[in-house]
């Protein structure tokens, strides 16, 4: 191949790759106990919460084991330090 082709397979194959990237939203299972939202049923197991998407602890009781995750907001690339 001919170094013009490479250098643009390579920039199409970055900026596709950017775009899927840019198109997640990070999840955290890490919030208080009152910003639990329910996402199972009673007696839910941990394997079917995982099946829908969300967190599952069932250390503490009166709160909600299967819970939705928070979406984390991503840091505008003009804030991340390197």
């Amino acid at each position: 191949m001919e170094p013009k082709v490479i250098c643009v397979l390579l920039v199409v194959f970055s900026l596709a790759l950017g775009a899927q990237a840019q198109g997640q939203a990070e999840t955290s299972c890490t919030m208080s106990l009152r910003q639990r939202v329910n996402c199972g049923f009673p007696g839910v197991t941990p394997s079917q919460c995982a099946e829908r998407g969300c967190c599952f602890d069932s250390n503490i009781r009166g709160y909600p084991w299967c819970f939705y995750p928070l979406t984390v907001d991503n840091v505008p690339e003009e804030e991340c330090e390197f």
